[in-house]
This record gives C-alpha cells, structure tokens and sequence, in this order.
C-alpha cells in the first residue's frame, strides 16, 4: 500500500458512498452557494452561542450524509472528525450522540484530508468498512480563540483570511461508486519562519509545495495528469507562491491549479485575501468537487488540504507558525 516516502495507495479499493456540506449564511451568498446541502440563516445556527453553533453545523452534515444512504449509524465502524478549537472540542461532543468508535484528530485546516486519507487507510486494510469523516469550523468561534473577540472589531490587514461556517462529511466504504479514493500524500511539518497569524497564506504555501511535489515523486505522475489541483486554503497570498515553488522543482501548475479559499467567497463580500478555515476545503471539494465528478466534467483530482499548526499561547511568544498539507486523490470510476 505505501509508495514512494509518504504516500498511501489504496488497492483494495475505497469509495465515496455519500457527502453532507452544511454552511452559514455567508458561504450561501458565494459563487457555490447551490452546491451545499444546507446553510443556516444566521450565524447561531438556531443555538445559544457560537460553540454550539459550530456543533450544530457538524451533527447537521453528518445525519444529512447518513440519510442518502440506507446505511445506520449503528453499522458505521468508526466517526474520524477534528476541527480548530481546543482540545477539538467540536468533535469531542459531537461524538457524544454517535454509536461508533471515534478517532479525534488534529491538522488544523488540513483535517479534511487527513481525516479522509486515515479513513481510507483503515478500510483498504480490512479493519473498517463503514468509515465517516468530518469536520468543521465557524467564523465566530476561530475568532475568539485565535484573534480578538468579534465586539472587539479590531482592523486586520489584506493578508488576513475569514475563516468558512461550515462543515463536511464524507462516508467511506469498500463498495463500488462512481467516486473513488484511490491514494493519499501525508505531509511533512514545514516552517518556512513566518510569525503574522494574520498571513497564513503565506505560511501554508511552502507546506503544500512540498506534499504537492512528493506526491508527484512517488506516484511518478505530472500535474497535468491531474483535471485539478485542489489548496485548502492559501487564498491570494499563498496561491501565487505554491504555484512558483512547485515550478522551481520542475512541476508547473499553471491553469490546473486553484484555492478553495478563492473559490468559495465572491470578491466584494469583504474576506480579505479569501476564506480559510477547516470547512473551506471541506465544503468545496465535498460539495462542489464532488458533484463535477459525478457529472464527469472532472475525471481526476488531486485535493491538498493545508493548515498552520499555531496556537495563540505561542503566538504570543513569538513562535514561527509550523504548517503541513494532507493530498488526498479523487477519481471518477465507470459504475
């Protein structure tokens, strides 16, 4: 199964059953607002604080997946969910309300895919057959931990990101569908020295080059043999220098590649350098991506999930941001 130094293929074969994308109001009003299965009309999500709010949005995408298929939660073999706030606290209480074991991880905006390639792993080994994989994120409850209170209304500069209300859940299992897992890329920590929280374009980028080139090193594919390339979350600063590190070592992205962070905010709704977040990949690959897939307008595609590794105590301290990316490979089948 393992090929090359860091990446996983899964021969036994591993598919995509169902996805539920959940959103706030502000993802709706974006260019895919249609691709989602719901969006709340506020950002309390019919809850009493933000916290509960950002559960809501993970409990809602998780049953909203469950109930396209006739599979129960009490025949999922394991929930692998992880989200930004301490101590994933999210997805800690979320598990409370499901019957399975649960795997609780944490790769910051990267959770998408890292929850997925582990799914993928266990089912391609024969230890699961049911897997789901989650997460989440919320505007309101990243920028009370990560920056100032939202009363506090305090000026950020055009490199910041808004982090997406959202969440995503994909079911996992070994039966054939039209969407297939075929191999992941787990990354490697990667700190380039930046010290801005609010530039985590930046930060991010040199993490995604680097899982983005060994993928292709141990696949020994090209980018153009990919319909996409998929950043988490690098926005308008990080795009343009993934792009140029992924060049410098010989693979050119030009016109296959783009940043879910861009894709998911039209320009004029005030989002600074784009969205971020761990339910910005979530939400556009598991909405949007998958949906061109099963209308074959893509046939295969390399999704890389980025997130910085910071915490505000260290911030504080004036520690540089840590970052690492997690690719994940989609591809359409003939069922």
């Amino acid at each position: 199964m393992k090929i090359g130094k860091q990446s996983w293929q899964f021969n036994q074969g591993v598919y995509v059953q169902a996805a539920g994308t959940v959103t706030g109001p502000r993802e709706k009003q974006g260019p895919l607002g249609e691709f989602y299965d719901y969006s709340f009309d506020e950002l309390h999500c019919n809850e009493k604080n933000w916290e509960s709010a950002e559960r809501a949005l993970l409990q809602k995408s998780i049953d909203i997946c469950l109930g396209k298929t006739n599979i129960r939660q009490d025949a999922i073999d394991l929930f692998i969910s992880g989200d930004l706030l301490n101590q994933n606290v999210s997805s800690n209480y979320v598990a409370r309300d499901i019957p399975s074991p649960f795997l609780c991880v944490f790769g910051a905006c990267s959770t998408s895919m890292e929850t997925v390639a582990i799914g993928s792993s266990l089912i391609d080994s024969g230890n699961c057959k049911n897997v789901i994989a989650s997460t989440s994120s919320h505007y309101s409850t990243a920028e009370r931990q990560f920056r100032y209170p939202t009363e506090y209304g305090g000026q950020k500069p055009d490199t910041a990101t808004a982090t997406v209300t959202g969440a995503g859940t994909l079911l996992l299992n070994n039966e054939p569908s039209d969407i297939q897992v075929e191999g992941a890329t787990i990354g490697k920590v990667i700190d380039y020295g930046v010290t801005d929280p609010l530039d985590l374009g930046s930060a991010m980028a040199p993490a995604a080059a680097d899982t983005i080139v060994q993928h292709m090193k141990d696949f020994g594919r090209k980018p153009e043999d990919y319909d996409l390339i998929l950043t988490g979350d690098l926005s308008s600063v990080g795009s343009p220098i993934v792009k140029k590190m992924t060049e410098q070592s010989g693979y050119d992205m030009e016109g296959i590649h783009r940043d879910c962070g861009l894709m998911v905010y039209h320009t004029n709704q005030q989002v600074f350098a784009g969205g971020s977040g761990c339910a910005c990949s979530a939400v556009v690959s598991y909405g949007y991506i998958l949906q061109q897939l099963k209308e074959n307008n893509l046939k295969k595609v390399l999704i890389v999930a980025t997130g910085a590794l910071l915490s505000p105590t260290l911030v504080q301290q004036k520690e540089t941001i840590p970052c690492i990316a997690h690719g994940v490979v989609l591809q359409r089948t003939d069922v």
